[in-house]
């Protein structure tokens, strides 16, 4: 059995179906793509499985933090890692994987994907993020997709000269709602508490945009409309008043949730978060698996979820497990 994936314009992936490889990332972010960057570089035969290339950053409207790289788009930023991962002939399956077998006999992990095929490899490198954490408030999954966005830059350029309002107060609700006041009328910030988690920068920035509203001590009751979003309830916990504000979109941006599921169901270890417990190398319970990235966790694991510091993770990942596959296989193997 072969498949068949197309990246974003860059080549057409090929791979069959019970291959063995050296190193499989899964996850094709910041932690995914640099650890694939690293073990192909030192001459280790791998291969990427992700359902989404570029993971959440794909998504930002704007980064500025990455050294060497001001004021670039998200999307351009992934094309750039990608390029750069590319330029080593490392294949990248747009797919999902659902469970990982050990294999004593070989000495290796069995990735099986959504689409039925399976891929074997000696260490395995789970970087995959985590997904959007939503605010199971009613109204708002029937309300998705029709004006209830979980993405400013993928959605926003729909809501032209209307009033949009964004959930959350880290730097991703901050810099989707200073994107989407390019674009709306007018953006309502809400955030449940009276201080900001997002960086001072982003906090000033939107304080002294006049089309910003930033409403704190709030939270969302409730989404309102029939075949699309017309309107939200809030509340402000202080005065317990509770009013209807109209908006023709609503973004939320309240932080990410670990797949602990998946993380369970495969025998991983997950620390209080639900991330997977890591050692210092972002080695796990289970020789020859590591995790790297916003899904590590644990006391070795200091959490910053940003660009670089998952880009460093999966390097020290990389590292390890290409160690790994040498104690493993003897000094022959690269």
């Amino acid at each position: 059995m072969s498949s068949r994936f197309r990246i974003t314009g860059l080549t057409t992936t090929i791979y069959k179906s019970g291959e063995k490889y050296d190193v499989i990332v899964i996850g094709g972010g910041p932690a995914g793509l640099t650890a694939a960057l690293y073990s192909a570089r030192y001459g280790f035969k791998t291969i990427i499985v992700t359902k989404l290339v570029g993971g959440a950053v794909s998504e930002a409207p704007l980064v500025d933090d990455y050294p060497g790289i001001p004021d670039i788009p998200g999307n351009d930023l992934v094309d750039r890692f990608v390029k750069h991962v590319k330029k080593y002939n490392v294949p990248i399956v747009i797919d999902e994987v659902i469970n990982l077998v050990k294999k004593p006999e070989e000495k290796t992990w069995c990735v099986e994907l959504r689409s039925g095929g399976s891929i074997c490899g000696y260490a395995i490198i789970i970087a995959v993020g985590s997904e959007k954490r939503k605010l199971n408030v009613p109204g708002e999954k029937e309300l998705t997709g029709k004006g209830v966005s979980y993405c400013a830059t993928c959605d926003g350029p729909l809501f032209k000269d209307k009033i949009v309002a964004v959930v959350g107060g880290g730097n991703a609700a901050f810099t989707s709602a200073l994107y989407l006041a390019k674009i709306a009328s007018h953006v309502y910030l809400i955030h449940r508490r009276s201080e900001f988690r997002a960086f001072n920068v982003y906090v000033e920035t939107a304080r002294s945009n006049p089309k910003i509203t930033i409403l704190t001590n709030t939270i969302i009751k409730e989404i309102i409309g029939k075949n699309h979003l017309e309107a939200i309830r809030i509340l402000n916990t202080e005065s317990n008043k509770e009013e209807i504000l109209k908006i023709d979109g609503l973004f939320i941006e309240i932080g990410l949730e670990p797949p602990v599921e998946f993380f369970r169901r495969i025998g991983l270890e997950t620390d209080e978060t639900g991330r997977a417990r890591v050692n210092i190398d972002r080695s796990t319970n289970l020789p020859g698996i590591f995790v790297a990235g916003d899904a590590a966790g644990g006391p070795y694991k200091y959490r910053f979820e940003q660009i670089i510091t998952a880009a460093a993770d999966g390097a020290i990942a990389a590292d390890a497990a290409c160690k790994y596959i040498c104690a493993l296989k003897g000094p022959s193997s690269t």
